[in-house]
């Protein structure tokens, strides 16, 4: 029996060994508080002299683009980033890393006035070995040059605005001198491929690369352990590694396990997997990483699509941009987790990751959730003519793989986009041929380095609507052909999309084919009886995709589809119904779903009841009393209610009905019934509906029509909707004569952009038939007859005849009120105006006239109001 004394020392020396332990072990924190932030570049602001006090003081994640919101030529520069940080000096025996999860899209990162290295690549994470660089037992001063305007980087093109920032966490690394390899391009060190995965085995493999830092002799043992869901030990694997001194050496474990559970979207079963590295002779604890993976095989084939575990499997889902107004793309973890919450209730089991890697919260949840995972780097629209561009696109592409290798969920790499798209309106002739030819070289490059850095998953491009990427070749590189196509938003019809993708299958049966775009824009204030495409209407929205949906649905060989966009999200270079917004989401910026959110619901979902009244979207109406209203479900029919009364029972075609309600003035209770296994179900909202003003009555409402157009429009801020326009009939009111013309350029002056993007050119009149009296009669007015160049995504109708001098004299009843009007001159090219008349009217009718002096005349709304 051991002596009190003798059991006070063994407690002093196992407490002793605990603390030198767990002292030993990796250490990681966040960074992300205390920075400082100027939006300039500073000459000598990388030295531990410099003062920093008058900086903004900031926190990471951060962007420095919020004004790409609100202006076209949003800031692309150079910015500084400073930190003042103490590293003990009980660290003095550890190797420390800072690692950066994202710096857009260049970072250059000084310690202490010295230089330590440079990532260019703004989607991938990077880290460095700061040890020799830092003062221990004292403050240490971090400085990092970013800057988001490099031309020999990737994106160098995109619809999407490029958001430049420290806009992802930044880390602290502290490890003994022995531990995992943190120099692996950003990632963690530990790669865990699995292989002839089945429903009775699965073998694995960990492997990593372990570094001494001292120059002692030392064994270390690395231990691999598999737990199950429920924490329990599936495999345990060992190696020692030996060092005579400062070195590197590789590990590789290798196991099989029996009865594997499968990771899918319905059960994303992952098991943990620890990868711990000791001393060999007292087994203290040097470093180690938790890890997840799961056990899943697939198969793409050209007729019969996916297959997932061996059974078949349609890829449904979206892609995802990672922005959100106003915080560019600083989003927290949380956002992040949220919208993959958002994407995975809504029914999907896949997401095209786009246009670059994005967040490791994003990964990881859908990891967690289940859902199947394309993910690609930024390589968009063209290859420019640069010696380097190609040597960072490669670097880029191992960057991500690496950083997510580890991820069951991504089942494709991808590595350009559109490739061709500015490509072809850039150069024409033999410099097109030269420059195809160099886009084609490059994804030959990365095909090989993609195969080499993981051979299990498969390849992906992106191609847009053109026959040219089958005529060049680009087809042949990839294990499967993406195609983003528009047919019915960019073209005429949306027919043209079975078209394109049965003639696909008609010439290349065995290729594997994904439908990795398709989407319309819609602007909630925006709202049509008649929708047609490019109005950015709700209405016109839903019709697409009901359309869009069903052909996928159908068709065996289309693998999945990807809509696009998640979100509305943010593309500083484009005009349209929303500057500065893309508005093809499903959701809002904010992450409220639009209506058209619950048809995909309605398809993707059959676990729950979808019963969806499509009209959240509208629910303060304007127009004659009969309209439609839709329902969303995946019910076999539903019932609807006006006000309590039955409007019938509706069989569910498509995963919709539809019925046309007698609307009168004032609020109505709008209700839908089904029955889900054997459950009632029920849902409902209020609408408003108001009648089109007669403004005859003073008590009524002003009369305002969207000049040119067939949509409602109601503006933000006064929440007047402004009806569509029509043809004059005796009686009421409306124009004679005349032409419709649309712009998709913003209009100055204005928030009510698509008040001012319609207009009619040239109209005889516009007769109002009116009660005698006074009214005030408000025209609005924006001269769009420049030429403008577009943007290559920027596909609307624009006018390309050069500057017109546009004259002319407004006449109302046949008084000439104003003459000479030249907008263009007094208010400049796509600049809103406002011009209000008093006007007597004796004869029972407002007729307004516009006699041109030269040019064209225009006009673009009108507003009348009694007085």
């Amino acid at each position: 029996m051991k002596s009190p004394f003798l059991r006070i020392i063994f407690v002093i020396v196992h407490f002793l060994l605990l603390s030198v332990t767990a002292f030993a072990q990796r250490e990681e924190k966040t960074i992300n508080d205390g920075w400082r932030f100027i939006q300039q570049d500073v000459m000598g602001a990388e030295q531990t002299g410099f003062d920093d006090k008058q900086w903004e003081n900031i926190s990471v994640p951060h962007s420095w683009n919020s004004d790409a919101y609100t202006v076209k030529n949003y800031y692309r520069g150079t910015a500084w980033y400073r930190k003042s940080l103490f590293v003990p000096q009980s660290d003095s025996n550890k190797q420390l890393f800072i690692r950066w999860e994202g710096v857009n899209h260049s970072a250059s990162v000084y310690i202490n006035g010295q230089f330590i290295g440079e990532h260019k690549g703004g989607y991938t994470a990077f880290t460095f070995d700061v040890t020799p660089y830092c003062k221990f037992g004292g403050e240490n001063i971090i400085a990092v040059k970013a800057g988001n305007t490099l031309n020999d980087v990737p994106p160098i093109s995109g619809d999407f605005t490029i958001f430049g920032g420290m806009y992802r966490d930044v880390w602290l690394i502290a490890t003994p001198k022995q531990h995992i390899d943190l120099s692996n391009m950003g990632s963690d060190g530990i790669f865990i491929e699995t292989r002839n995965v089945s429903e009775k085995s699965a073998d694995y493999i960990i492997r990593g690369s372990i570094v001494n830092e001292s120059a002692s002799k030392v064994s270390v043992k690395v231990a691999g352990t598999i737990k199950d869901i429920s924490g329990k030990t599936v495999k345990v694997l060992t190696q020692i590694l030996s060092f005579e001194g400062k070195g590197q050496k590789a590990f590789s474990l290798e196991g099989t396990i029996a009865d594997p559970m499968l990771w899918s979207p319905e059960n994303p079963d992952l098991y943990t997997v620890e990868t711990i590295v000791t001393d060999a002779k007292t087994n203290t604890i040097l470093d180690a990483v938790n890890s997840y993976t799961g056990f899943r095989w697939f198969l793409f084939d050209g007729e019969k699509g996916f297959f997932l575990n061996g059974k078949p499997y349609k890829l449904r889902g979206v892609c995802r941009h990672q922005d959100q107004k106003p915080l560019a793309n600083a989003l927290s973890d949380e956002m992040h987790r949220r919208d993959m919450r958002l994407i995975k209730d809504m029914g999907a089991n896949f997401i095209r990751i786009s246009h670059y890697p994005q967040d490791q919260a994003v990964i990881e949840q859908c990891d967690r959730m289940g859902l199947l995972v394309w993910e690609e780097t930024p390589i968009i629209d063209i290859v420019p003519e640069s010696a380097v561009f190609a040597g960072i696109c490669e670097s880029v592409l191992r960057e991500m793989i690496r950083q997510h290798y580890n991820h069951p969920s991504v089942i494709m790499w991808g590595y350009m986009n559109e490739i061709l798209l500015v490509t072809q309106r850039k150069y024409k002739g033999e410099e097109l041929k030269t420059a195809t030819g160099r886009a084609l070289e490059l994804a030959k490059r990365l095909e090989k380095v993609l195969k080499e850095e993981d051979p299990s998953r498969c390849s992906v491009m992106a191609f847009h609507g053109s026959w040219s990427y089958n005529d060049a070749g680009f087809g042949d590189v990839t294990d499967i052909v993406g195609w983003n196509l528009y047919q019915g938003w960019y073209s005429d019809n949306v027919a043209q999309f079975d078209q394109f993708m049965e003639k696909q299958q008609e010439l290349y049966p065995d290729k594997p084919k994904i439908v990795s775009e398709y989407g319309a824009g819609s602007d909630k204030r925006i709202h049509s009886i008649e929708p047609q495409r490019f109005d950015f209407s709700i209405e016109y929205h839903q019709l697409y995709a009901e359309h869009y949906m069903k052909t996928i649905e159908r068709e065996p060989y289309i693998a999945g589809a990807a809509y696009w966009n998640f979100i509305d999200f943010g593309s500083a270079q484009r005009d349209e119904s929303m500057p500065r917004i893309n508005n093809k989401g499903l959701v809002y910026a904010d992450r409220t779903p639009k209506d058209v959110y619950y048809l995909f619901k309605a398809y993707y979902r059959d676990d729950i009841p979808v019963l969806h009244i499509a009209s959240h979207d509208w629910a303060n109406r304007t127009g004659e009393s009969l309209q439609s209203i839709k329902v969303y479900s995946n019910l076999e029919q539903a019932e609807l209610f006006m006000d309590g009364k039955s409007m019938t029972v509706k069989q569910i075609v498509d995963k919709k009905a539809e019925w046309q309600l007698p609307f009168t003035q004032g609020e109505h209770y709008i209700s839908a019934k089904g029955i889900y296994k054997g459950e009632n179900i029920e849902t409902g909202l209020t609408l408003t509906f108001k009648g089109i003003p007669d403004i005859s009555d003073p008590k009524n409402d002003e009369l305002a029509v969207n000049v040119g157009s067939k949509t409602f429009f109601t503006s933000a801020e006064t929440d007047l909707t402004w009806v569509p326009d029509k043809q004059y009939i005796p009686g009421s009111w409306g124009y004679v004569g005349g032409e419709v013309y649309t712009t998709q350029t913003e209009i100055t002056g204005t928030t009510d952009n698509p008040l001012y993007q319609t207009l009619r050119v040239s109209p005889q009149m516009y007769r109002f038939d009116v009660q005698n009296g006074q009214y005030e009669v408000e025209l609005l007015f924006a001269d769009v007859f420049q030429s403008r160049n577009m943007a290559a995504h920027l596909l609307g109708t624009e006018f390309q005849g050069g500057n017109l001098q546009n004259v002319f004299d407004i006449v109302i009843n046949g008084r000439k009120v104003d003459a000479g009007i030249n907008l263009a001159n007094t208010q400049g090219y796509y600049t809103a105006a406002r011009k209000r008349y008093i006007v007597n009217v004796n004869d029972n009718s407002i007729i307004l006239q516009l006699a041109a002096i030269s040019g064209k005349t225009f006009l673009n709304g009108i507003k009348l109001r009694k007085l």
